[in-house]
């Protein structure tokens, strides 16, 4: 609030208004400002200094400064000064609407105005309206209401300026009154307006609202006296109304939403009982007719907000009609990235007729609707959509049965099939069904598979009945009907190939991914129980998930009448029914023995049992690795266990873990990495040298460390050794694009040599004989020698470039499994950060840090530098909690500090020296928070703040003071006086800022 800067006595001129103060002249420039907030704050001001002041004179000067404002010339303040306008007749209700109508008209006068102000005063106008309508004072005042709509009406003549506004308002307005006021006050000056319905989009609006507000009024009879038919939507208005919608879709084009005038034009067919009518002869054979790309999307909208709508036979109709057609040819044909795609908006539509929707036949039946749209028997509905979790868990099983059974049984001829032109001009007759059916059934999986995912209505039942259905038709194939098998109950119509397995098995082992991030589904104690433990990938009753599948793929084994895709051979399934038994004697361990350790082997073992059925020969030698790593870890020998020679069981499941993490499988990386997370806390030093010797450059690894790096085309293997010996080969660009050029020049010199000899051979170089000389027999030779040689040449070219590409390959492997195992560090570091083998990792992260800032600059060298650093900074430095356990290992860390401090000094890069400094400053933090045995705990808890800092201060923990201040002395004296130090000051602003100490 403003007090008056003159005091005394209110004036009652305007002028006097103006010397009380600058501040309530300034709540008036705020509202015409083109910021909202500023806007909104001044209005609210105003209020407050006019609730507060009670001065009419200035709510005089308000009422005038507002009514000005609504014809400004920006268009930012017009809104604005309407807005205010309507809070200020909203506070003060005795003020008359009539009376400020009549400012309105007076001040913006539309016959008195200047021609150049008349866009001002149209504005004005309309605006004053708007404000009499949003105070919500306009319906109760039946003369004001009178002359507001006379008003608007007069501002339709100027379309040029306030396009549909005034009609738009006109149709809010009557909208919101009673249906006694709209019969005694507005039927009359709004009869003109009704009766001529199709002469405009905005005249059938308001003709269609009045029929939907007030059915009392606008009855079938009162219909036939306006415009001639009882009816709006009949055979003889179809053309008219199909010209009437194209004008709207192209006037509206900009607003990508449905015009409301074609949604009630829906609802009021929906009401007459013409909607057949409607949408077969008005949408259908009118609409779509018409190669327009705004009318197109009016379509498409039309049908999304239909489908709340309509009944179960009408939607059946729509979903199999032509503007179903002409979506699912939309959403294929717009392939360009610029191009405006449909599919996410219907997806909208989608999901909200099926979250308001509680009849489970009309859901199913969107659902199987949008996905027998298909395209050469892909459905255009995406088989990642999320809509699926607002289905009823009646309509979600039927719909899954119906998945089941379109997958064994394809019915091409239910699907509403199109083909894009390109597809229709390069058709080839050959395996066409065929290809629709492979289509259709990747398709499914994938919608099956994301069905675990995205439902929320599901149960257990259901979710082992799509994983077993999904593993089935993966691994295996029905000799003949069996009823002891579900899945072997139906037969395939078309014979699954060897492609369609595939691509199931893919999608099955995306399944098995779900699965173990499932969290517990069920409603009983015991499940809510384990979700508070954030227990994830078991049942309710605490069964693995993919315990369940391989007991379910043991019964299949077993069972005469199908056959698995791979069979096994006896060794195979020697291992297989081993890891079956490991996998059994562990469950049994879980309650005995440590759950962490046991749920780690027994989620390894059974991953890789189940890719025994993906990859037979790789697999076997990886689970009898395991299975012996199981003996040793859960043996009675191992507890007793003293030559340390033969290595542990946690390094042979670090070994197997790195093995694993080279592999294609995103399953199997993310499987290692929880089941790293499980044998953190019993990780040694020795498995933790396994880890870091990968990013060890010149660690010789033996043929048990090796690690095989896979590429995912062609399965070709590497070691991690033979690697690390190429990678120094690529050490720089410039020292291989001067190798390569030399290596040119000496296959340059022995081709020029061997083709030297090759003319000599064929006399072609002798001066002394002519050309003659050369019959054609000796010609062809010669011709048939050079072609042979240059063919060579070409040969080994290309044969270098390969080369070439194979180690660039190899390179981009190689740092990808180094990221990988990367994460395992990362894990390390955050889940164990108390654990004193962190001090093992801080110099190899360091010398991984300076060695990535010393090779290429490529992005995938960037990317990892990147992450190391991130993973130094954040996961360590930056971390916590940290080690508590340093008594035993001061000399050791002092050591550690002086060493990382010294090498700091050395480098002549000031980046690499900071993380050298970071890391000091980490390894101070550890030795001062630990307390020192000598040093008596504080008396009383209730200190002062001042006191506690002193404490801290005064107790240095387990760090030598005396020693550390030497180190960080001779640091000092370097930087100060060295010129080219690699410190600089805001190290050593950190290091006070710190431990000022």
């Amino acid at each position: 609030q403003t007090e008056p800067r003159g005091g005394g006595a209110a004036v009652t001129d305007p002028r006097g208004v103006l010397r009380q103060g600058r501040a309530f002249l300034d709540f008036f420039w705020d509202i015409a400002k083109p910021e909202q907030e500023v806007r909104l704050a001044a209005t609210e001001s105003l209020l407050r200094h006019l609730r507060e002041g009670k001065k009419d004179d200035e709510l005089k000067y308000t009422l005038k400064r507002l009514v000005e404002g609504l014809g400004a010339t920006r268009e930012a303040a017009r809104p604005g000064f309407s807005l205010a306008l309507a809070q200020v007749l909203q506070a003060f209700e005795e003020i008359p609407l009539c009376s400020i109508l009549e400012q309105i008209k007076e001040k913006h006068n539309l016959e008195k105005v200047k021609k150049k102000l008349v866009r001002n005063a149209a504005f004005g106008n309309f605006f004053g309206v708007m404000a009499l309508f949003q105070s919500g004072r306009l319906v109760k005042d039946r003369k004001a209401l009178l002359e507001s709509i006379q008003l608007l009406q007069q501002l339709t003549n100027h379309q040029t300026h306030l396009r549909d506004l005034p009609r738009k308002t006109l149709i809010d307005i009557t909208s919101e009154v009673p249906e006694t006021v709209f019969e005694e006050v507005l039927f009359d000056i709004l009869q003109g307006d009704l009766s001529s319905a199709f002469t405009s989009p905005e005249n059938l609006h308001l003709l269609l609202v009045g029929m939907q507000k007030f059915p009392g009024v606008l009855k079938p009879k009162k219909l036939k006296k306006l415009f001639g038919s009882s009816t709006v939507v009949n055979k003889e208005n179809v053309s008219r109304l199909v010209e009437l919608l194209k004008s709207t879709a192209k006037s509206e084009k900009e607003d990508k939403k449905l015009p409301s005038v074609v949604f009630d034009l829906l609802q009021v067919a929906l009401k007459e009982g013409a909607f057949e009518l409607f949408w077969n002869e008005v949408v259908e054979n009118g609409l779509l007719k018409e190669k327009s790309g705004p009318v197109s999307y009016m379509c498409y909208r039309l049908l999304g907000s239909a489908l709340p709508l309509l009944s179960l036979e009408q939607l059946q109709v729509v979903l199999k009609g032509k503007v179903m057609l002409h979506y699912g040819e939309h959403v294929v044909g717009t392939q360009s990235p610029q191009g405006f795609k449909f599919a996410a908006e219907m997806e909208g539509y989608i999901d909200t007729f099926l979250s308001g929707c509680d009849d489970p036949e009309r859901q199913l039946a969107v659902m199987m609707g949008f996905s027998t749209l298909t395209n050469q028997g892909r459905p255009v509905l995406l088989s990642a959509s999320r809509v699926v979790r607002h289905l009823q868990a009646v309509a979600l099983q039927k719909y899954i049965s119906w998945l089941k059974d379109m997958f064994l049984r394809p019915d091409l001829d239910c699907c509403l099939e199109f083909s894009s032109n390109r597809q229709k001009q390069n058709r080839q007759n050959a395996d066409i069904a065929q290809q629709k059916i492979a289509r259709l059934r990747k398709w499914i999986m994938h919608r099956l598979v994301n069905i675990i995912e995205s439902a929320t209505r599901k149960e257990e039942s259901l979710v082992m009945d799509i994983a077993r259905f999904c593993f089935f038709h993966a691994f295996f194939v029905a000799k003949k009907k069996n009823s002891q098998v579900a899945e072997a109950s139906v037969l395939p119509s078309e014979p699954l190939n060897e492609r369609d397995h595939t691509e199931t098995e893919n999608y099955f082992f995306g399944l098995l991914q779900t699965l173990n991030t499932l969290p517990v589904l069920g409603d009983t104690a015991k499940a809510a129980a384990l979700r508070e433990k954030h227990v994830h990938g078991v049942t309710a009753e605490g069964k693995l998930w993919i315990f369940l599948l391989v007991e379910y793929a043991n019964k299949l084994l077993s069972t005469d009448h199908v056959k698995a895709v791979k069979p096994f051979t006896e060794e195979q399934r020697d291992i297989w029914d081993r890891t079956l038994q490991s996998a059994k004697n562990l469950q049994k361990k879980e309650n005995k023995s440590d759950s962490a350790k046991v749920g780690a082997f027994q989620q390894l073992l059974l991953s890789m049992a189940i890719h025994l059925f993906k990859n037979q020969s790789e697999t076997v030698e990886v689970l009898s690795d395991l299975l012996n790593c199981t003996e040793k870890a859960f043996s009675k020998e191992a507890k007793k266990k003293t030559d340390s020679s033969e290595p542990g069981w946690v390094e042979v499941m670090v070994e197997i873990l790195l093995s694993l993490l080279a592999q294609p499988s995103l399953l199997l990386r993310r499987i290692s990495k929880s089941v790293f997370v499980w044998i953190c806390p019993s990780l040694t030093k020795r498995g933790l040298q396994l880890i870091l010797d990968v990013f060890d450059p010149n660690q010789e690894q033996n043929e048990e460390s090796a690690v095989v790096v896979m590429e995912e085309s062609n399965k070709k293997t590497k070691s991690a050794q033979d690697v690390d010996e190429e990678g120094s080969e690529d050490s720089s660009d410039e020292d291989n694009t001067d190798s390569e050029d030399e290596e040119d020049e000496e296959v340059d010199d022995n081709f020029r040599s061997q083709l030297m000899k090759v003319l000599q051979g064929g006399n072609a170089l002798e001066e002394d004989k002519s050309d003659e000389e050369l019959d054609d027999d000796a010609m062809m030779a010669l011709d048939k020698n050079i072609s042979a040689l240059f063919a060579e040449q070409q040969k080994r070219i290309q044969a270098k470039k390969d080369e070439k590409d194979r180690m660039r390959k190899e390179k981009i492997l190689r740092r990808d499994f180094k990221a990988k195992v990367l994460d395992l560090i990362d894990v390390f570091l955050v889940k164990q950060a108390e654990n004193p083998l962190v001090f093992d990792i801080i110099e190899p992260l360091l010398q991984l840090i300076e060695q990535c800032m010393s090779s290429d600059s490529d992005k995938q060298e960037v990317d990892f530098l990147q992450k190391t650093a991130s993973i130094f900074k954040n996961s360590l430095c930056r971390n916590k909690q940290y080690c508590k356990r340093v008594a035993s290992l001061q000399e050791d860390v002092h050591a550690l500090v002086q060493r990382l401090v010294k090498k700091a000094c050395k480098h002549t890069d000031s980046a690499v020296a900071l993380y050298y400094f970071s890391a000091s400053l980490y390894l101070l933090k550890v030795l001062k928070g630990n307390t020192s045995s000598t040093v008596p705990p504080p008396e009383s808890k209730k200190q002062s703040d001042k006191a506690k800092q002193a404490c801290q201060l005064l107790n240095p923990g387990c760090l030598n003071v005396k020693k550390v201040a030497a180190v960080y002395q001779q640091a000092l004296t370097q930087f100060l006086s060295k010129r080219n130090s690699p410190l600089t000051c805001s190290m050593f602003h950190d290091l006070f800022k710190r431990f000022p100490v």
